[in-house]
């Protein structure tokens, strides 16, 4: 039966989800059984795990640096927000319902049991699980039925470590705040601090770190420089998104429209990753600027992020590109923008409307049946690809298909002039081959990157900066 040690966040973005992939590959590569885990995670930022289910990609990514499959134990409840107070409800890798903010509280005592079971399940095949907790821990408004952050540590007898974000401000206040406002049993789950993302000569900081165990009467267990190779490594927060573009220096330039409820925008990373390619992601409030190719997302919400596009005036900009002999593609959601219309008669997203499409494609959606979760393997352009569906609904017309999967099945349009496609499949862009047959559609050079590589490498990389400068041995000797 392993042991457990649970890392909570002073807040969102603090590293949270970085710090625990890199010691899943610090400690699988000591030799360790080493399983991830995350109770309750909410992201539109979603993987598909071999038996058909999903959990949020942060948990997919640990998975990978313990070198094992990904499983819907590592991730019981997933959140997947719809609007702006409410999200879809994914439990076990399973759709159950949706529910506004407020209702969701009153499912947290029942989902408990099934966060529960999932954790014995990981831990039962692991020497050590590292659980990532969720936004912050001291949302004392929450603590009631908290299954996610001190709620969970309590039930599991897990203790954890605290990781405050230098690089923002504040981290005195956030760590000795975060002690100042749990209750007592609360903060007595806690067994010491980490300070993420320093900039700078760290012996300069070394009387703060002192003074923030002085305050918060919490043991340091490291001060971690700043991580330049978190850049390659798949974002799970859509705060990455606003981080801006690299210069344009001869670079062929592909932008996609930030919506609101934009989806598993990791299909981007391994573009961003090309040093040919300056990838915008564009900020609303503002003219698409100009490209050589626009991405239409995927989305969490079509209908309503179709509308939100209309509202931008990107409907303007994205047809006047065309007519410019600009080219778009359209991913998942932004697929099903692209054709003659989006139907959702059962009022799966909200009220039960048909709307418009961009008109670009010759294929119309209907949104409905039992939602899509499967990985994919096939050609497209001539080019091996591997990837995975996660979406509701069906997308039919008369255009030519984009894409042949490995069964025969066939997926996507292109428009008669071929200067639009779309299609469901996510992961397009990681598999070397695939993406520079986009490249070349584009005109944009490819530079050799292989992506895969890459990402095992920065892996590694992120192991040893951890092993550097945290107290790893200390960890261990907290895990119980």
């Amino acid at each position: 039966m392993g042991r457990v040690l649970m890392f909570q966040g002073t807040g969102s973005d603090v590293g949270k989800s970085l710090v625990v992939a890199g010691l899943c590959r610090a400690l699988t590569n000591r030799g360790f059984r080493v399983r991830p885990f995350k109770p309750q995670n909410m992201s539109n930022n979603a993987a598909v795990t071999a038996d058909g289910g999903e959990i949020g990609r942060a948990q997919a990514l640990q998975a990978r640096a313990c070198r094992v499959e990904p499983s819907v134990h590592m991730n019981p409840v997933l959140l997947k927000p719809q609007n702006e107070i409410g999200s879809q409800i994914v439990v076990q890798g399973r759709v159950v319902g949706s529910a506004k903010a407020r209702e969701y509280q009153a499912w947290k005592p029942r989902l408990m049991a099934q966060v529960m079971e999932s954790f014995a399940l990981c831990k039962a095949e692991a020497d050590l699980v590292l659980v990532e907790g969720a936004g912050s821990a001291a949302e004392i408004n929450l603590r009631a039925h908290d299954i996610a952050n001190m709620g969970f540590a309590r039930a599991a007898n897990a203790p954890v470590v605290l990781i405050g974000d230098i690089d923002r401000g504040g981290v005195f206040a956030q760590i000795v705040g975060t002690r100042a406002v749990l209750d007592p049993a609360d903060a007595a789950q806690i067994a010491g601090f980490l300070v993420n993302k320093f900039r700078g000569d760290p012996t300069l900081f070394a009387d703060g770190m002192a003074r923030i165990e002085a305050l918060s009467g919490w043991p340091s267990l490291g001060l971690i420089p700043h991580f330049a190779g978190a850049r390659r490594l798949p974002a799970e927060d859509s705060v990455a998104l606003d981080r801006p573009p690299p210069p344009g220096d001869g670079a062929a330039t592909i932008v996609v429209p930030h919506l609101p409820h934009i989806a598993n925008f990791d299909d981007f990373d391994p573009l961003r990753a090309e040093p040919g390619v300056r990838l915008i992601i564009a900020a609303r409030g503002m003219p698409l600027p100009s490209a050589d190719l626009v991405i239409l997302p995927g989305s969490k919400a079509t209908i309503a992020d179709l509308k939100a596009l209309r509202g931008e005036g990107w409907d303007i900009d994205i047809l006047a590109h065309v007519r410019r002999g600009g080219k778009v593609l359209g991913l998942c959601g932004g697929y099903q923008m692209l054709g003659r219309s989006v139907a959702d008669p059962q009022g799966i997203e909200g009220p039960p409307e048909t709307v418009p499409g961009l008109g670009l494609l010759d294929v119309t959606t209907v949104l409905g049946g039992p939602k899509t979760l499967t990985r994919i393997a096939g050609k497209c352009l001539g080019a091996p690809f591997a990837g995975y569906e996660i979406h509701v609904g069906r997308t039919e017309g008369s255009a030519p298909p984009l894409l042949v999967f490995d069964d025969g099945r066939r997926d996507g349009a292109v428009s008669p002039d071929d200067r639009v496609r779309g299609c469901y499949a996510h992961g397009l862009f990681g598999v070397d081959a695939q993406r520079r047959t986009w490249l070349d559609w584009i005109g944009a050079k490819a530079s050799g990157l292989n992506y895969e590589v890459e990402v095992e490498e920065t892996l590694d990389g992120l192991a040893a900066h951890l092993e550097r400068h945290v107290q790893v041995e200390a960890l261990l000797g907290l895990a119980r």
